[in-house]
């Protein structure tokens, strides 16, 4: 009988390898991280991108998602994830941040992106923050809305109703399941009263509490939710060349570290604005990132926004 079950641990042991190199060896990689970077920093730190790329989206997708019909890529959502000893720091870096960009003079964060991919933007926010980034993360619609989908929806405490067809949501106020549709509107929508400062929290909130439940036990030890939730993540994200399944696994762990209220989930902060472009607050600013290049805790004062 011992035998018998050593052999079925053998058998399920080869199976979960062998689902993990397929997975690693379909995900889909770019290269992210600028060949000659001089930044340096302690601790880890993660580029989060989200991009409103339609790929892989059917005409039914998108009119169900109301993403819209427009072409090319473009970053909805840019975070920056650090690791380390003084535990994990979440920071929103607002689309519209008004930084230099290598080789293209200054304007908007996300313009690196649709100019020059994912290495531009890259290249940009390490320049505007002194860390140097170590792993690339990208995540387009549909990834988005099949890892939701995955775990079963993620619980959500919603403090004000909202109704934006241009996001394709229509939600009630009070704590709900939300599925990956009616996710992806909530993470999209700018009709709140605070517009992306409002956005850019709620991404930050679902983001940690999506991550949180993908790596609890009652998912990880579920096939039915592990399996899909896996393939889902590994066939539409997008990763630097250098980086691997082990790497997103390491990202999940920290941003359980964020939603189990160990870590600080914050914004960099704002010193106001020029038209529709943010200015940063430069001596705030320098606080948060120099402190987290130091891989250590940063303090109150440099929380935005």
């Amino acid at each position: 009988m011992r035998g018998r079950w050593k052999a079925v641990a053998i058998v399920l042991l080869v199976a979960i390898l062998g689902f993990g190199v397929y997975l690693d060896q379909n995900m889909t990689r770019v290269e992210a991280l600028p060949a000659n970077s001089e930044a340096t920093s302690s601790g880890t730190n993660y580029l989060i991108v989200g991009s409103d790329s339609r790929d892989g989206l059917s005409e039914e997708d998108g009119e169900r998602l109301a993403t819209g019909e427009a072409a090319g890529q473009r970053t909805d959502t840019i975070m920056l994830l650090h690791t380390g000893s003084s535990g994990s720091v979440l920071v929103s870096i607002p689309r519209d941040s008004f930084v230099p960009i290598p080789g293209h003079g200054s304007s908007k964060i996300n313009s690196a992106f649709a100019i020059g991919g994912p290495q531009l933007l890259t290249e940009t926010v390490e320049g505007a923050t002194g860390l140097k980034i170590d792993h690339y993360v990208e995540v387009g619609f549909g990834g988005f809305v099949g890892a939701v989908d995955a775990v079963g929806g993620v619980d959500m405490c919603v403090e004000e109703a909202i109704d934006d067809p241009l996001a394709g949501l229509d939600i009630q106020a009070g704590c709900q399941e939300l599925d990956g549709a009616t996710a992806l509107g909530y993470v999209r929508t700018r009709a709140t009263p605070g517009s992306d400062f409002d956005r850019v929290q709620r991404q930050r909130e679902f983001l940690s509490a999506l991550l949180g439940k993908a790596t609890s036990p009652l998912t990880l030890i579920n096939p039915f939710r592990m399996v899909p939730l896996a393939s889902a993540v590994t066939d539409t994200i997008t990763v630097d060349e250098g980086d691997h399944l082990w790497n997103i696994a390491g990202l999940a762990w920290g941003m359980k570290g964020v939603s189990g209220g160990d870590g600080v989930q914050t914004t960099v902060p704002i010193g106001g604005s020029s038209g529709s472009s943010l200015r940063w607050d430069r001596g705030r600013a320098q606080e948060l990132f120099g402190a987290l290049q130091q891989d250590q805790a940063p303090p109150a004062s440099s929380f935005g926004p």
